[in-house]
């Protein structure tokens, strides 16, 4: 079985990079053990949009007078979000598999594993196993899971990963979400949303540490408005799960706290799939639980590369597609440039929602620009008034020096429909004076845009 490219993991980085490599017409296979689309499709980016997507009808309904419509006798039916969320799921894996056919990629079942001279075994779950030659190269793709403290082990039923949060058989009454990044924040939008009783435990001073910092009080204070208990500069020290609950023992700076609940979600990080793939074997180096690369993902053996969750960069999937594609182009003998991790949208799909590219205001101080600032508030904006949500704003940092948008970051409505126009423009390196003078349409969220970018300059008109 003789190819030119094996790809061990079907998620939005093998499966893409499947696709490019077809496309160029190399010769492909896909090795996976599970669901076609990995965890994203299957039980990441995809699902969970389905459930905040239910959630967030069902928000409109339990607020819709107002709008001028009563309406009443509105239950959230809990199995049934769970169900619809398991078929977009599905369906998004069957359009993978589709795709898999139609670019001609031959999809091969089981656990896959790296061996010297370009090879790949591949065990099935009857124990077969089959031998897979790549004359050109091995890409490692094999993504990452939820990553367990020592102190909050998962048993999969009262500590649970973001796995059981989108298929519990029941809702539960109480909730404790470790961690405020994206996944932390999102499930605790969901639960809330439906009336569970929701905390939240951060390490750090605040909540989506990553943010720029007014961001993250926007939406602390949003959430708060929703119900969401927050806590932060604090952690968890324990869980006791011996009674029909949690008691989750909580370290703050005014001591310690208890806190009954049904379930606790870790929501800490995730950790790489490196084990058993065959890297001692065949030495490929790692560091810190990541695959080293150089800017093309070639790893220090010749012939072996890697891209997604398992290098050093944003554990997003854009990130991971973007890294397949420059990944096969570089193989296939193509003049690609190397991807601008500095330029990588995030989202949170909570709501409000939260997304950004670049600086924060902190790190551009930090690095030493001077900088213009301009922020405008949706609550100037008259689509977001009349849409009946105008909690957030839009906030660009510019360098003073040369109009460069140093970062965007933005909280709101639909935000991360928005936040590609800031990607385009720092890859087009478009001035502040340049979007003051882009015609946005009106009535729009994305006019915040150009009204921030007007205030940054003093030339905002609506605010």
């Amino acid at each position: 079985m003789n190819y030119d490219i094996i790809i061990l993991g079907s998620g939005p980085g093998g499966y893409v990079a499947a696709i490019r490599a077809s496309q160029l017409g190399l010769k492909t296979a896909i090795v996976e053990k599970a669901e076609i689309g990995g965890i994203c499709l299957n039980w990441g980016c995809i699902p969970t949009k389905a459930l905040l997507k239910s959630a967030n009808v069902f928000e409109y309904i339990s607020h819709a007078a107002d709008y001028g419509i009563s309406v009443s006798g509105a239950d959230a039916d809990f199995a049934g979000m769970v169900k619809r969320s398991r078929g977009v799921a599905e369906k998004m894996s069957g359009g993978v598999q589709f795709l898999m056919k139609k670019n001609k990629i031959d999809v091969i079942k089981g656990f896959g594993k790296v061996k010297a001279g370009k090879k790949v075994s591949v065990t099935d779950d009857k124990g077969a196993v089959k031998e897979l030659t790549a004359n050109k190269g091995v890409i490692l793709a094999t993504g990452a899971r939820s990553r367990q403290l020592p102190n909050l082990p998962q048993d999969g039923k009262k500590v649970i990963g973001y796995r059981e949060a989108m298929s519990l058989p029941t809702q539960p009454k109480k909730l404790v979400v470790v961690g405020s990044g994206a996944i932390g924040v999102e499930f605790a939008y969901f639960y809330n949303t439906l009336g569970t009783e929701v905390t939240v435990v951060e390490y750090m001073p605040n909540i989506v540490p990553v943010e720029d910092l007014e961001v993250s009080k926007q939406l602390e204070r949003s959430l708060k408005k929703q119900g969401v208990k927050i806590m932060t500069n604090s952690s968890v020290e324990s869980v006791d799960t011996s009674g029909k609950g949690c008691v989750v023992t909580i370290k703050t700076k005014k001591g310690e706290e208890k806190i009954e609940c049904d379930i606790v979600l870790s929501a800490v990080g995730i950790q790489t799939n490196l084990e058993g793939i065959g890297l001692e074997d065949v030495g490929i180096a790692t560091d810190k639980g990541k695959v080293l690369v150089n800017d093309f993902y070639q790893t220090n053996i010749p012939g072996y590369y890697a891209i997604g969750d398992i290098v050093t960069g944003p554990a997003l999937a854009h990130v991971a597609s973007a890294e397949g594609i420059t990944c096969v182009e570089k193989i296939a003998g193509m003049n690609v440039e190397p991807i601008n991790y500095g330029n990588i949208p995030g989202c949170t799909y909570c709501s409000p929602e939260v997304a950004s590219v670049g600086m924060t205001e902190q790190a551009a101080k930090d690095a030493g620009y001077e900088i213009k600032v301009g922020k405008f508030p949706f609550s100037a904006s008259g689509k977001a008034s009349a849409a009946g949500a105008n909690e957030g704003f839009v906030k660009l940092i510019f360098d003073a020096k040369y109009g460069e948008l140093l970062g965007g970051h933005m909280v709101g409505a639909n935000v991360t429909e928005m936040v590609a126009e800031l990607v385009a423009i720092r890859k087009l390196e478009t001035t502040g004076h340049e979007l003051i003078k882009t015609i946005h349409p009106h009535p729009t969220m994305s006019e915040a845009i150009m009204e921030a970018a007007a205030a940054a300059y003093g030339e905002v008109i609506h605010i």
